[in-house]
């Protein structure tokens, strides 16, 4: 079976670990032992109803307060497919949690309070989900108990966020009316939405198209480490070691080590000590060339007829993460894949405002705000647009104190 990685957003109590849990709850995925754990820890609430959210929020101060902190995965499975969960946090200040469960996701489902509409939250996850490509959007408009099942309400919101979509270009968006709360449309079709004719969640989520996320056309290989054991029986062995992030591998390319520009072409493939004739992504294997060149940790082999770019100066759109304000003239260490080099600010062009979609001006970056700059590194770095190829064009920004990550940036 294929797996579905999706991740839940939304604003504070508009009900995703709620969601989560009536998933989990209703698809019959739950140990009894959790069940039994959900049921005391629930016997707190007046209502007796059971505290699906206890089943995602595991951190005593996200039960004690009653929100989301961290991202929480959890694993499920139907006869149809297996899925893996993000629980994003919705508090303005965790949106660098949410970004980092993002990342990795096939589908999101951006939850609305029926009764709020589209707030700024709701924005921000939509724009991160325009940011990072994810192909699929599910709106699910929760709450609709708590407005008479209307469906008026219904499609006044989806009016509303399509006209967004639009905006973002977001790509394959279908509405859900839902009440996470009493399992409406869920698992089982409500009859209290009869007006509704489309799929349940999770009938959706089971049938949804994947995307192919794996690149088999552009051949990428970050080095991760130089294999040399200069022992009696392993005298002359000398092979480079890394995961295939794009492309394929055959003996016999033609290859060209970035940022030096070397060329050679590959003598042998190794997988778990085999030799092959060919490896493709996202598979981890030992590469030997015909020539003994000066390669180390962070360079990129790529076959010769399809290089990516080479450049110092780059434009990157970047969700700041850290606490310290990011300016113009800062300087950080920048790593894509393995490849780690020192960088400056050279300007920053925009701030985008998550209410409006406007282009703003500033000085400096705040925490979770999302900006367009240009940098410069130290050495011409190898790289690809994130939008081309993303698992070659996305970069992290580090402290050179803290070694903290402070942010992540999609290069343009």
């Amino acid at each position: 079976m294929d797996i579905l990685r999706f991740i839940t957003a939304g604003s504070v109590d508009d009900g995703k670990s709620t969601l989560i849990g009536r998933l989990l709850y209703d698809s019959k995925n739950i140990l009894i032992d959790q069940l039994e754990a959900v049921e005391r820890a629930s016997k707190f609430k007046n209502d007796g109803e059971l505290d699906l959210a206890l089943l995602t929020d595991g951190l005593r101060a996200e039960r004690e307060q009653g929100i989301t902190i961290d991202v929480a995965y959890k694993y499920f499975s139907t006869p149809k497919r297996k899925f893996i969960i993000a629980d994003a946090p919705g508090h303005v200040q965790y949106t660098r949690n949410m970004i980092t469960g993002a990342s990795n996701s096939d589908l999101i489902i951006i939850l609305i309070d029926a009764r709020n509409g589209i707030i700024e939250q709701t924005k921000r996850h939509s724009i991160i989900a325009s940011l990072l490509n994810i192909p699929n959007v599910v709106v699910a408009i929760n709450k609709l108990d708590l407005v008479n099942y209307s469906e008026d309400i219904f499609n006044q919101i989806k009016n509303d966020y399509s006209k967004m979509a639009e905006q973002l270009s977001l790509n394959n968006v279908v509405y859900i009316p839902i009440s996470a709360l009493d399992g409406d449309n869920i698992v089982d079709k409500s009859e209290k939405l009869n007006w509704y004719d489309g799929k349940t969640l999770l009938d959706y989520l089971e049938s949804v198209e994947l995307e192919n996320t794996i690149n088999l056309d552009k051949a990428r290989f970050p080095v991760q480490y130089v294999i040399r054991p200069q022992t009696d029986e392993l005298h002359d062995y000398r092979g480079y070691a890394g995961k295939i992030t794009s492309g394929i591998y055959k003996v016999g390319d033609s290859i060209t080590v970035l940022p030096s520009g070397t060329e050679s072409k590959i003598s042998a493939i190794e997988i778990n000590q085999q030799k092959v004739e060919e490896a493709f992504a996202p598979q981890s294997v030992i590469l030997h060339l015909e020539d003994d060149v000066d390669i180390s940790r962070g360079d990129l082999i790529v076959k010769s007829d399809d290089l990516p770019k080479i450049e110092q100066e780059l434009e990157v759109l970047v969700c700041w993460m850290g606490d310290k304000p990011l300016k113009s003239g800062a300087k950080y260490l920048i790593q894509n894949n393995t490849t780690q080099v020192k960088a400056v600010i050279k300007e920053i062009d925009y701030k985008l405002n998550v209410n409006t979609l406007e282009k703003q001006e500033v000085e400096q970056v705040s925490l979770n705000e999302i900006v367009k700059l240009k940098l410069k590194t130290a050495r011409p770095l190898a790289y690809d647009s994130y939008k081309d190829l993303a698992s070659n064009g996305g970069i992290i920004f580090i402290d050179e104190t803290s070694f903290v990550t402070v942010g992540a940036g999609l290069i343009q």
